[in-house]
């Protein structure tokens, strides 16, 4: 995160959130600036460690950086939730209907999957439904990316049993197409007209028409062809989590939270905050990067 987009943050919170406000004690002391409580926060989100790790860093106690991280959040969620974790607008979609058009997927808006993130101190009576396969407890994120690695759709708090079917039917990524208020898309493949756009998905989606898949046992060159740039671009999604994991070692390593709606803020705030780090660098890459990556990643 580049210093000028913190210190935006840093702005926005300590005059609209309460906690982050300069105070005085009795005695006219200053209190904790609301640099000290933001980097505090911060530290604890990118490197994922416990909230004591900072206490000799910015001056402050394990309980107050604690405080600190969990009010962060809050205030992130709450100043720029609605800005940063929306649904694409049609300038938006305008933009990612065009480059989907270039990379070979012409209707394309982004890629669908989901993560695990495993929940150390899951409750002994909750670990049987949160845990498969490994006998590990996690938490589920559905998420919808983009080429730039924009997160548009974030549903998270699914037990890890639940495989990406499950949380699809739990999800509200196609509630404003139900509500009947998407905006409306058009373009059209070999001259027929279309009007639903699509996200690339792997094998495990149903089959609707929302939803284009790889070919699993692709037969000729076209097949295998159209198989290898699905897979290719239908990474967008692999590399956002990626990326939002090598950002946020908080969100990579176990959650040493108790609090479910605690971990739910954490890993929103995570993602608002990446979306934003996003738009900030979005001028340090083209779409061709972009492609000849992915192009580098299929080989």
């Amino acid at each position: 995160m580049n210093k000028p987009l913190f210190m935006r943050i840093v702005h926005h919170l300590s005059t609209e959130v309460p906690y982050f406000q300069p105070t005085h004690d009795a005695a006219g002391r200053s209190g904790l600036s609301p640099l000290q409580k933001c980097t505090a926060a911060i530290r604890q989100l990118a490197y994922g460690g416990a909230a004591d790790t900072v206490d000799e860093y910015v001056r402050l106690g394990e309980t107050t950086a604690r405080k600190c991280l969990h009010q962060f959040c809050a205030g992130i969620i709450h100043l720029f939730g609605d800005q940063y974790l929306r649904r694409p607008t049609p300038e938006d979609l305008r933009r990612l209907l065009h480059a989907g058009e270039e990379r070979g997927f012409p209707g394309m808006i982004g890629s669908i999957d989901c993560m695990h993130w495993e929940w150390k101190i899951c409750p002994s009576s909750w670990k049987g439904m949160y845990s498969r396969g490994t006998n590990k407890p996690t938490i589920v994120l559905e998420a919808v990316a983009s080429y730039d690695l924009w997160i548009w759709h974030a549903f998270f708090g699914a037990p890890g049993t639940l495989n990406d079917i499950n949380i699809l039917d739990r999800s509200h990524v196609f509630d404003d197409i139900i509500d009947g208020i998407a905006p409306q898309v058009n373009f059209s493949v070999n001259g027929r007209e279309y009007h639903l756009a699509y996200y690339l998905t792997d094998g495990i989606y149903p089959k609707w028409a929302s939803f284009i898949q790889s070919i699993r046992l692709p037969q000729g060159p076209k097949n295998s062809l159209f198989t290898k740039t699905q897979e290719s671009v239908r990474k967008d999604v692999e590399r956002a989590f990626g990326v939002l994991q090598a950002r946020f070692a908080v969100v990579k390593n176990p959650s040493n939270l108790w609090d479910k709606t605690k971990i739910g803020n954490i890993m929103k705030a995570c993602i608002i905050l990446h979306n934003m780090i996003v738009e900030d660098e979005r001028g340090s890459y083209t779409l061709r990067n972009i492609s000849e990556f992915n192009e580098g990643e299929g080989e």
